[in-house]
């Protein structure tokens, strides 16, 4: 291929779960996945993804992986928190024509295009983000350990953390706290787990408590309610305002969409497309920014 850097654009969309790398030329899309990509928590892990992902793409477009780094680019990571660390990355890739954040600009881009919106996304980890007038604003997304409220992460430890008290009698038993205590071979295995676990093995926990809730068990239904209280109190003081839709992204956000209150539950709307979709879009402001 002979294409230039006029009329193509590279994008990158990383997180804890999976790397997506993607090169639009002529307005088709080459894309492919590799595996998580967190350049805070392991940042030669997320390059070693990050670089397959760009050879793979640099294969299937057949354009020199030198030539492609030059191209127009947009980097959407988890764990790029500072300016420090997104240079770093930006140099450690060898981009040339780049902007890089973390990955939260890209899925508010993807999921609202360019209309006013509230995001709220709940994966493995979580955050809110309302764009008003193509400027966005963020709540959370600050991880684990400090945050990530309503993410299938929380919703894991939350019940974990409910099934001891229901041992300590705090609280009454319920089939999940049963299920959880079983499976976990008692206290000792909820406390040995917890110790160890990922976030991506307490989100595993979370399906359990989705189907508990949906029968009405009441340590499910507390727990679901509690997460969709955070993203009412969080979006009302984004700004949010009932003429605007509402996205619910990743893959526990829309069990909540029964707990909010009426007025944000009618605003529901499905998101315009993927965080890879907003990241390629992103990429094109880049492209325009440089032309």
């Amino acid at each position: 291929m002979t294409e230039s850097r006029n009329n193509a654009v590279l994008a990158i969309d990383g997180g804890g779960t999976r790397c997506r790398v993607a090169c639009m030329i002529d307005g088709v899309v080459h894309s492919v996945e590799t595996g998580a990509a967190n350049v805070s928590t392991d940042f030669d892990g997320a390059l070693a993804q990050i670089r397959s992902g760009l050879d793979q793409v640099s294969d299937r477009i057949g354009v020199l992986g030198a030539k492609m780094l030059g191209f127009p680019a947009y980097v959407g990571l988890a764990g790029v928190t500072d300016k420090q660390i997104a240079q770093r990355l930006r140099d450690a890739l060898g981009l040339t024509c780049a902007r890089v954040e973390d990955d939260r600009p890209a899925a508010v881009r993807g999921a609202l295009g360019a209309q006013d919106g509230l995001i709220a996304h709940c994966g493995t980890g979580s955050f809110l983000a309302i764009q008003i007038h193509g400027a966005m604003r963020f709540a959370g997304g600050w991880g684990a350990v400090l945050g990530d409220e309503a993410s299938a992460q929380w919703v894991g430890r939350r019940a974990l953390a409910e099934t001891l008290c229901a041992v300590d009698g705090t609280r009454l038993e319920t089939g999940l706290t049963r299920k959880l205590l079983g499976e976990l071979r008692g206290t000792a295995g909820i406390v040995r787990f917890a110790g160890t676990a990922t976030p991506a093995q307490f989100g595993a926990i979370a399906p359990a408590v989705t189907c508990a809730a949906q029968t009405g068990d009441t340590a499910a239904v507390e727990i679901m309610q509690a997460g969709a209280d955070y993203l009412e109190r969080t979006a009302r003081r984004l700004g949010w305002q009932t003429c605007q839709a509402i996205c619910l992204t990743g893959g526990i956000a829309g069990h909540y969409a029964d707990y909010l209150p009426d007025d944000m539950r009618s605003a529901i709307r499905p998101p315009l497309g993927e965080p890879l979709t907003g990241a390629l879009a992103l990429a094109n402001e880049v492209r325009h920014e440089h032309l």
